[in-house]
């Protein structure tokens, strides 16, 4: 039996929160003193009002939560956040057009980076920043956010963290939910701190820092110059971003690890040798044909090498060279790498490392198993066996990825695009990248798309977002059963 009221409550309660950062948002907009002082406030209210009447609505709500109501909670908050979150850029005229205030908001909260905007820098500052803000909100999950802050409430959280983690192996921190999201919270703004002085270190505006270590630090992308990070010709700027797009797309209890100077646990870790082994051996693979086809210096070659390797493969979606123009066999390897993302426990999207490292360690195993046939040749990583369940749930994963790439590739192609636009398009939203190849390149976005196609696309990204089988288990008939 669902409990209504508790999700009612919920809803109200995030709702409330978002109002709190629409309100932060506000206060830069009241800084520039641009014409985007009046869409903040009222988005504000509206999610104050909205909220506020919802939460005493059902104050007396049952604070149990089932698994089925961690799902269609889990589901509903980015739905319920994009429409809220729209409203800055529906009201300041921004972004006049619901659908592309939708495309734009969901493409921030699920961290894909994908935009409509073709004049970033004409945007006010207020805009920008929500804008680098919901993606910062939803890298580390608005879920991990509320299970630090709706305790408070009395409301606990661990279904939630399970819908909104369903990889293979979310490690906990800490025994008590909260705890284990607060820490996470902690090591991502001390990252993003990092970045964000670092960069403003490296000559860059410190109002462009904060967003673009907003959005590095989720993955996303966003950035406040149309022509991306290749804006900044500072080899510096470049490699400040790549190595904090790296520690994003690693698993974030590494992270707290290495802060606690416990480095022997992440070299052990297969998962990070593995993400560490594909970058390097995917960058030099590109430095050397960048650099023998464009006859450039080998280290320019292989500074736009990595940092395009590892923003595609953290699903960061930044760009310094539009690799549409590289030789045509370096497009395909990053076209390859979309299907990648980072590590598991990390802000990045895809089918993750954890995923690819269990498949080929299966993959190995089953040429064992047909020589051994009668043996028990179990799937080790960090060398523990994997319960064959999670074996089961990979290869299930993997089989869906590619049926819901298959089919949404003809969705997009029936719309008129060709396949090399198509197959991007889909690969870059489900795997929440942003840039994908041919029409919806490095250089150009998703303006041109019909109305049908952002709504479609929104959608992937969601999916992408909440690792398939979150949002695609409420499309079951058994879900509903009573």
């Amino acid at each position: 039996m669902l409990n209504k009221k508790i999700i009612v409550h919920i809803m109200a309660s995030l709702i409330l929160i978002e109002g709190m950062f629409l309100l932060i948002s506000l206060g830069v907009a009241l800084y520039y003193g641009e014409n985007d002082i009046w869409a903040f406030k009222v988005s504000s209210a509206i999610c104050f009002i909205v909220g506020g009447l919802l939460w005493f609505l059902t104050r007396n709500a049952d604070k149990t939560i089932g698994k089925r109501d961690g799902y269609i909670i889990v589901s509903l908050v980015w739905v319920i956040f994009s429409l809220f979150g729209s409203l800055p850029f529906i009201l300041s005229g921004a972004i006049p057009s619901f659908t592309d205030a939708f495309f734009e908001t969901m493409s921030g909260f699920t961290t894909t980076g994908a935009s409509i905007l073709k004049d970033i820098e004409a945007l006010p500052h207020g805009i920008l920043f929500w804008r680098s803000l919901t993606q910062w909100l939803g890298g580390m999950g608005i879920i991990v956010l509320s299970l630090a802050i709706l305790p408070i409430f009395g409301i606990g959280g661990m279904q939630l963290f399970v819908a909104e983690v369903p990889g293979p192996t979310p490690d906990k921190l800490h025994p008590r939910i909260k705890q284990t999201a607060q820490r996470l919270w902690y090591i991502y703004i001390l990252y993003t701190l990092a970045e964000t002085l670092l960069l403003w270190y490296g000559g860059m505006e410190f109002f462009d820092a904060i967003c673009h270590s907003f959005t590095t630090m989720a993955t996303g992308g966003y950035s406040t110059k149309q022509d991306s990070i290749a804006f900044y010709q500072s080899p510096y700027i470049h490699y400040i971003i790549t190595i904090f797009m790296f520690l994003a797309g690693t698993n974030f209890t590494l992270s707290y690890f290495a802060l606690h100077l416990k480095f022997g646990k992440i070299f052990k870790n297969e998962e990070f040798r593995f993400y560490v082994g594909f970058i390097l051996f995917f960058s030099l693979i590109i430095s050397v044909g960048l650099w023998h086809y464009y006859n450039i210096n080998f280290e320019k070659a292989f500074r736009e090498s990595i940092f395009q390797v590892v923003s595609i493969m953290t699903t960061t979606g930044f760009v310094t060279s539009n690799y549409i123009l590289w030789p045509s066999y370096l497009t395909v390897i990053i076209f390859f790498l979309m299907f990648f993302g980072g590590s598991g426990g990390s802000t990045g999207g895809g089918i993750k490392i954890i995923r690819i490292t269990i498949l080929l360690k299966n993959s190995y195993q089953e040429l064992k198993r047909i020589i051994h046939p009668n043996a028990i040749i179990p799937v080790r990583v960090n060398n523990k066996s994997v319960p064959s369940q999670i074996v089961t749930n990979v290869l299930a994963f993997l089989v869906i990825y590619i049926f819901l790439v298959g089919i949404s590739t003809i969705v997009i192609s029936a719309l008129g695009y060709d396949l090399d636009s198509s197959m991007g398009a889909v690969a870059s939203t489900l795997g929440n990248i942003g840039p994908g190849i041919g029409d919806f390149g490095p250089v150009e976005n998703y303006s041109s798309l019909p109305d049908f196609g952002k709504w479609y696309l929104s959608f992937l990204m969601l999916v992408g977002r909440l690792e398939l089988f979150t949002v695609l288990v409420l499309l079951t008939p058994v879900f509903w059963k009573k």
